[in-house]
């Protein structure tokens, strides 16, 4: 009888059915009769009951059949979960079990067997398995479910039971722990209320392993749940402790999606070890392996994610913050505009030459510093000559008479004496070989650049219009990089981004997913956003050096004896090429923050590299014009960096043949650069340098004791040896894995070395550094330190699996919209900008000072 679990067999009527076939077989010739099944096969059907245990044996010649039937309610959903345990151990002949439902059928195999890596075997001989849910229009549905169990074993025994799952219906910020295990899948069904149109789903674990796979689906059936099929629909990542998932309503158009959450067979998609793989002499390969109980206790969250309202604020915020900077520059510019006025008033009644004001934006002075109450320029006496550097040998060989004198001007020279000193006639060509490339000017460069003490007018003696063409070209070449490398590098991340939205495949991009806000097909709006300080402040730069340069351009055709004959020598091609790599820092790193991952992770520090080379030679530009290196040598190092950093990301994770090829070639590069710097490249490398090499210890070491005759920049250079052969001993040893922001590390120590040598020489030789520029070197140094805070806090790296890279996710922490590195974005774009506006200011209290008189370091 119905609900009794009685048996019920087959009625009288179908044994002459069986006899019949049985002499049909009987009569056929033994080829075909070997073909067909031997004996009798019973079916039975039992109505079962959930909550119970059925304990029973299947043969093959007995199926047996459980007929379930229970109530669904349209506004409530319960789970039905089956699970089964073969009691019987024969691997080679397994239990089959049927599910039965309205819309779907849902079977599998006891023991159980999923494949690993390398095609491995793993068997499971204890199986559950949620039923998926079929959708009711009526109030109250009473539906059948029927579970077929049939072997081909002789003698099979199982256990069966069926139960309703409690808490099948997740709610919002409410957490619900559970256990899973590779053949015992989890899911859960989320349903959107009223007014909630993004939710985050938050699994943890407190174990590492055993590794795991979340998955998003919508709530079709069947529901793929399995470690060998989870990643066939819907969004998934592999988890380790963390993992999150940003689902949004409108990819559902039920309103309602799966959490389904899969215990892997193996944990070496999660940086796990893969597990012993016991073969014996007599066993076969293919021989699956029972991994027994692998279960992970696991706790899920569905919280509700940000509003829109919450998107336009962050982006007002953002614009907010760099549109400020615009704002302060514009205040600064009228200010001076005002001092500016007032000072010519003065300048008339004086009837003095007007004085350089150094201001953030270069307007000409009109008073001198002493009228001011600022002490005059006659300290500045560190390696000038009282016969200064025009254009003949007879003054260079003066200055070369009075180099021995100490530290100290010999006498001081009035603003008027500038006026009156006639300055080098500019060649009739502009082209800059035609004048390197005469005899006497050769010889007149090795006169002048190995003297003891050098001044800025012995190394700006080139015409004008050569050094402007020269470093224009700095501009017009990274801007022809930009666009060339800009255009399929944004190819490549819609690319990325694309394949990550079809797929669902979430471990292809490392996101700080407890923090990744999506806007249209942006996975991580929030990141890409904090990126637009680096183009709005480049342009701002850009601006700024725009103003700088036309101010100047006016002073020269006004004849302004300061633009002239006096300060550092304006060039702003380098200045236009640093603004330009700050704006495409920040488009490159929204490319890469697009899908970031250790593939495209060069994007993000190429234009990193060309900026700290960039800030390098305009810092040694500024005392050296005549010879800095040109654009060409210059991106062809730089490019010869960037080639190395995608080698060292691909290739010198543990290489020893890499790190030891590398650092032969840092130190040798380091020799050949000091050797340039301290001859100011007036040293050749042929086939007699070893020769020269022993003259000159010989004669130095050997015959004499004697000091080095540039004490300064020995100095320098042996402190940037040191740094750099340390760097190189650190890479050597340690073999960091992040080769990348090894090797930025490298160019940032080396810019800061010298720029500190700088400043220290600058205030040595008796210059000072004006309110502005020590303002902007106050507040930078302080935004950077905040900046590199943040910088290490580290929410991902693509140095490890996308499951351990997870475990490194951490909330949001302002205006629930930006995380940490949102706020280095914001903080080193601040401080980048802070750091060009220093060199672009930093000299400017030598406006008026005579060339001749300025000390080179």
């Amino acid at each position: 009888m119905p609900g009794t679990g009685a048996a019920r067999v087959l009625p009288t009527w179908a044994l002459p059915t069986w006899v019949l076939l049985a002499w049909v077989l009987l009569a056929l010739p033994p080829s075909l009769a070997q073909t067909q099944p031997s004996g009798r096969r019973w079916v039975t059907e039992k109505e079962a009951r959930f909550d119970t245990t059925y304990t029973d044996w299947v043969g093959a010649d007995l199926i047996n059949i459980y007929a379930f039937n229970h109530s669904v309610r349209r506004n409530r959903t319960e789970g039905v979960r089956v699970s089964v345990n073969v009691l019987s151990d024969h691997k080679d002949l397994p239990v089959l079990f049927v599910v039965r439902q309205k819309e779907a059928v849902v079977s599998f195999q006891v023991p159980l067997i999923l494949r690993g890596l390398y095609q491995r075997k793993y068997a499971y001989q204890e199986v559950s398995r949620t039923l998926c849910q079929p959708q009711t229009k009526a109030e109250v549905e009473t539906q059948h479910f029927y579970v077929d169990v049939s072997t081909l074993s002789l003698n099979a025994s199982y256990q069966l039971r069926v139960t309703r799952v409690e808490n099948f219906v997740l709610r919002t910020n409410e957490r619900f722990s559970f256990n899973a295990t590779a053949a015992q899948p989890q899911y859960f069904k989320y349903k959107f209320p009223e007014g909630l149109d993004s939710v985050i789903v938050k699994v943890t674990s407190a174990m590492a392993f055993p590794c795991s796979v979340i998955s998003i689906q919508d709530i079709l059936c069947p529901v793929y749940d399995l470690d060998n099929n989870v990643a066939f629909i819907g969004m998934y990542q592999t988890m380790t402790k963390k993992a999150a998932i940003t689902v949004q309503k409108k990819d559902f158009p039920s309103n309602s999606f799966y959490v389904v959450v899969v215990v892997k067979t193996e944990d070496e998609a999660c940086g796990g070890a893969l597990p012993y793989y016991p073969l014996s002499k007599n066993a076969s390969p293919d021989e699956p392996v029972d991994q027994h109980n692998r279960q992970k206790m696991l706790e899920v969250t569905v919280s509700p994610a940000i509003t829109s309202e919450a998107y336009v604020s962050s982006m007002l915020f953002c614009l907010g913050i760099f549109l400020s900077f615009y704002v302060l520059t514009l205040l600064i510019a009228c200010w001076e505009s005002c001092r500016q006025q007032k000072r010519k008033g003065l300048l008339a009644a004086m009837d003095s030459p007007s004085l350089d004001t150094a201001s953030l934006l270069g307007h000409a002075r009109s008073i001198p510093d002493s009228f001011l109450g600022h002490a005059p320029y006659d300290s500045y006496g560190y390696g000038s000559f009282g016969n200064g550097s025009s254009g003949s040998t007879e003054g260079i060989t003066d200055s070369m008479g009075s180099a021995e004198v100490p530290y100290g001007y010999v006498g001081e020279r009035s603003l008027e004496n500038v006026a009156g000193r006639p300055r080098l006639d500019s060649l009739s060509s502009v082209e800059e070989d035609d004048y390197d490339t005469l005899a006497d000017i050769d010889y007149d460069k090795n006169v002048i650049r190995t003297k003891q003490y050098l001044c800025v007018a012995d190394l700006a003696r080139k015409d004008k219009r050569v050094l402007r063409k020269k470093y224009q070209i700095y501009f017009w070449n990274i801007a022809t990089i930009a666009v060339f490398y800009a255009l399929p590098v944004i190819q490549l991340v819609i690319t990325y981004q694309t394949v990550v939205n079809v797929t669902g495949n979430q471990d292809i991009c490392y996101y700080n997913f407890l923090c990744a806000h999506p806007l249209g097909n942006l996975s991580a709006f929030n990141n890409i956003l904090s990126n637009l300080g680096y183009v709005l402040l480049g342009l701002l730069f850009l601006l700024i050096i725009l103003q700088r340069e036309i101010n100047y351009n006016r002073a020269l055709m006004r004849n302004d004896t300061h633009a002239l004959e006096c300060g550092i020598p304006k060039h702003f091609g380098l200045f236009y090429a640093m603004g330009t790599a700050l704006m495409m820092e920040g488009l490159l790193s929204a490319c890469y923050h697009v899908c970031p991952n250790y593939t495209n992770f060069q994007f993000d520090t190429s234009f990193m590299y060309m900026i700290a080379g960039l800030c390098m030679l305009k810092l040694y530009q500024k005392r050296h014009p005549d010879i800095n290196a040109s654009a060409y040598s210059a991106y062809a190092c730089l490019a010869l960096v960037i080639f190395f950093s995608v080698v060292g990301v691909v290739f010198g994770k543990g290489n020893t043949a890499f790190w030891i090829v590398f650092s032969v070639i840092h130190i040798v590069a380091t020799l050949l650069l000091s050797t340039q710097l301290y001859y100011m490249g007036r040293w050749k490398l042929d086939s007699g340098i070893l020769r020269r090499i022993l003259h000159v210890l010989y004669t130095d070491c050997v015959r004499q004791c004697s000091g080095p005759m540039y004490v300064d920049r020995m100095v320098l250079l042996v402190m940037g040896n040191i740094v750099n052969w340390s760097l190189a001993a650190y890479g050597l040893i340690v073999r960091p894995n992040d080769f990348a922001s090894y090797l930025l590390a490298i160019g940032i120590c080396n810019l800061l070395l010298y720029f500190a040598f700088y400043i220290i020489m600058k205030l040595r030789s008796g210059e000072r550094i004006k309110l502005i520029p020590l303002l902007c070197i106050v507040g930078t140094s302080v935004v950077w330190g905040f900046a590199l805070f943040f910088f290490f806090q580290g929410l991902s790296t693509w140095q490890k699996t996308p499951a351990e890279s997870r475990e490194h996710n951490r909330d949001c922490i302002l205006l629930d919209f930006f995380d940490d590195h949102d706020i280095w974005h914001f903080l080193s774009s601040i401080a980048m900008f802070g750091s060009f506006l220093v060199l672009l200011t930093l000299d400017d209290d030598l406006d008026c000072v005579q060339r001749d008189k300025i000390y080179v370091f």
